[in-house]
This record gives C-alpha cells, structure tokens and sequence, in this order.
C-alpha cells in the first residue's frame, strides 16, 4: 500500500510547508498550519486539437448586453452596479449575527416576488430555523427553496434539478466536497468549493451569492485566494450596539467600489435609509463646542457626518489620544498641526475624537472638520450651526483640494446648511446658484479658524 504523504497548509494564507513550524512564512501569522494529505499528482491527458479553445479577434467578439437582475433593494442595486449579473459569483462577508443570513433571505424574497426560482443552501441553519426567521421577517414564498446540507455535490444536484434563477451558499466555510480530504473551512476546501460553485455560475449564468466568515481583524476568513477568484465582494459592517448596518462595496467586476449602502435593523428585517445624511445628523445638538459637520463621499454618494472633539486636560504623564470612526493616524497628525501652526497647546491635553453615528470614515478629506472640532473644543467656543467643512489638511497648515466637491456641496445645500468651507483650490470648480448655500475657499488652516470662529 503507498504511503499517504502529508504538508502543512497555512488556514490564513494559503502558504505550503514540509513539516510544522510555529509562524507561517507567508502572511506571519502564528499556529495555523495544519497537517493534510497532499493529493497524488494528476497525470498529464491527452490534448486533442479540436477540444482547445482558439484565440479570436477582440473586434469579432459579439457584444452583449449587460442583463441585470434587480434584487429588489435599490441601494443594493447601487452597490452592485445596477442589479445582480447572470453568472456572476457574489462573496458576501460581515461579522457573525451583523444580519447576513437576514439580508440573503430578503433578497431571496424579493427576487421570488418577481418570479424568479431561489434555492437557499444552508449550512449553518435548518430549515424549520430558516422558517421561523422567514415568518418574523414576512418573507415566505413558495418560489423560495430551501435545502440544509453541507455537502456540496448534493446541492450541486439540487441546482440540477430545479434549474433556480438564483443560487445562495450561507456560508462557504461550512460546506465541503467528500473527494477532498480535509476539514470543511480549512483551505484546500474552500478553494475547491468556490472554484466548484465558478463553474457552475458560468456555465448556467446563475447568480450566486455565497456567504463568507471574517476574522477577529475583519478579514474574510481563508486564503486570499478567494477573494480573487469571485466577481464581487461586499462587506456588511455595523455594529450591534447600533441598528444601522452598512454595505459596501470593495471589489466589483461589473461597477465601481467602495460604494455604500445604508439600513436599518428592526423586527421586520433590513430596511433601507435613502438619506443617510440627514438621519446621522437628526441627533446633533447645534452651537455646542467640539461638533463639527463634515462633507464625505462614500463611492458616488456624498454623505454629511458629525464630528465631535473633545480635548480635556490629561490626567497623567502621558495623554491619551482616542478616535472612534476616523483613522487614529489622522488625528495624531491634525494634534500635531494644530500644535505647530496654530499654537494650540495639546501636548498636556487628552485628545478625542468621535464620528457619530457608528459609522468609519477613512478618506483624507474630514482632516478641516477634524481640526476645526479639535479648536473648538480646545478653546471652549461653537463652530457655527450653519457650517460644513470639506478639506484636506496638509503638514505646514495648507488646505488642500478634494475630488467631487460639487456633490458635497449639493448635499449640504439640500438638508439646509448655509456655508461651507471648502479648498480655494476646489472653488472655481462649484457652479454656485444665486440664493443658495455660501461657498468659502481657504487656503491655510489659520484662515478657515478664522472664519468659523470668527462669531
């Protein structure tokens, strides 16, 4: 009998290894190699020359139409682009009980409303679970199916038989294929298990949305592999203390990324928020120190957010600087403008800063916001009520300019505001109406103080 030969397979990255060392060579990461049994090599077929594929002109292949299929939630649509494509492999990833399993069996029901077949492969639920849940959210249908196997070759057959027109995995690290001998979620599964549902999706042109763990640092859980092999990835972030989740877009074949849609978490299910600024903003408390309204642009959507500041005399040798929302990099940057341009003495002060609402915010062009909040709050005096602040902040004070600064000012001008300050740079570039909201253009960050405190 031969003997059966093992290797040591990374189940963060993927990296192979001869024999078990504590920290993967690839990606760092310490204790995840595991032990499995290395396939016997595949012999070489024959290649016959009328079963290769033949290299065509670019100019002679047909054009098609770009089919979407609506999944019957507009800012979901959004964030794909348009609608789901025929054939294209969705990977969705969120932190357990965020409400993945909740947003595939809206979007299940939604697509079965219009006559669509759907078949649910559940490996984490049975299906009286998926039941009880499908009553309380009021998303029973009879073009719904449900099947509650990990085996993936049994529902590959399901999809045989019934032919759906729309297929979804919750999740892809429970499933597995009998031939391969390894755990179900280690690597190798999840490698053949994706590659197995690719195959089907193109060949059938059936939409697939397949569900993915993430891990404690809030990456999808398996090897990177994944991500690259599948046509979209979407996060679904939020945090349980608050009821509204966020799904965006980080990868997407068929539109742009880093598009972002907003809902709300109630007893009925998802429901969508259409105007996401003004519900950030419903709870702001207007001429109070250290708050301060920022224009940011989440993919093609801008989007007005609090900022608060709170800057307090340390209590120790060392002061604290916190951030909840906002990159903790910029801040420490904006405490140090602010001390070397500005004078502002914060070196003895605890530093915190708040994006409220439960929402991050990455891009560079909150830093004036920021800033302002931080003056705000260090000198005890109001921002004014009617302010917006857009602008990125640079290491000698200057305002720099920021991309689409026509829709930011559009969205502030549409919920009320009545002056931004903005980049002078970006200026000449906003096509003001007579009557509407006051445009400013700063260069330094001492000029755009000036302005805002000046009341």
């Amino acid at each position: 009998m031969p003997k059966v030969r093992s290797k040591f397979v990374c189940q963060a990255c993927g990296c192979e290894s001869a024999k078990w060392i504590g920290r993967c060579p690839g990606c760092g990461a310490w204790n995840t190699l595991e032990e499995v049994a290395e396939s016997p090599a595949a012999r070489p077929g024959r290649s016959y020359p009328g079963d290769t594929a033949q290299a065509v002109s670019l100019a002679d292949i047909p054009a098609q139409s770009d089919l979407r299929l609506s999944t019957g939630l507009s800012e979901c649509d959004r964030v794909l682009g348009g609608g789901l494509v025929a054939g294209a492999l969705v990977l969705i990833g969120g932190d357990p009980g965020i409400g993945k399993s909740t947003l595939l069996l809206q979007l299940a029901y939604t697509a079965a409303c219009a006559g669509r077949k759907v078949l649910y492969v559940s490996g984490e639920e049975s299906a009286a679970q998926l039941r009880l849940r499908a009553e309380r959210l009021g998303s029973t249908h009879p073009l719904v199916y449900v099947l509650a196997e990990t085996d993936l070759d049994v529902a590959l057959q399901a999809v045989a038989r019934l032919r759906p027109d729309l297929l979804m995995v919750d999740s892809i690290q429970t499933v597995f294929r009998p031939g391969v001998t390894s755990a179900p979620g280690s690597v190798v599964q999840v490698n053949e298990c994706t590659s197995a549902l690719l195959q089907v999706a193109k060949s059938q042109s059936l939409p697939t949305l397949m569900v993915g763990h993430v891990t404690k640092e809030g990456n999808l859980a398996g090897p990177r592999m994944l991500e690259h092999m599948v046509d979209t990835v979407l996060y679904f972030e939020g945090d349980r203390h608050h009821t509204y989740r966020w799904l965006r877009s980080v990868k997407n074949r068929f539109g742009s990324t880093q598009e972002l849609a907003v809902f709300e978490m109630s007893q009925e299910g998802l429901r969508e928020v259409l105007n996401p600024s003004e519900m950030f903003l419903s709870e702001r408390t207007a001429a109070v120190p250290g708050s301060a309204v920022v224009a940011a642009m989440e993919g093609s959507k801008p989007l007005l957010l609090e900022v608060q500041a709170l800057v307090a005399p340390a209590g120790y040798s060392a002061p604290r600087r916190m951030t909840t929302g906002a990159d903790p990099q910029r801040v420490h940057l904006m405490v140090a403008v602010l001390e070397k341009r500005l004078g502002c003495r914060l070196q003895a002060a605890d530093a915190y800063i708040n994006v409220a609402g439960g929402v991050r915010v990455d891009e560079p062009a909150i830093d004036l916001g920021m800033a302002l909040a931080l003056v705000s709050s260090h000198r005890d005096q109001p921002l004014a009520a009617g302010d917006v602040y857009v602008g990125e902040v640079g290491l000698t004070g200057e305002v720099r300019s920021v991309h689409r600064l026509e829709q930011r000012v559009r969205e502030a001008e549409k919920l009320g505001f009545t002056r931004c300050i903005v980049p002078a740079y970006n200026l000449r570039r906003v096509q003001r109406q007579p009557g509407g909201i006051e445009v400013v253009g700063v260069h330094t960050l001492q000029e755009a103080m000036q302005i805002a405190l000046q009341g």
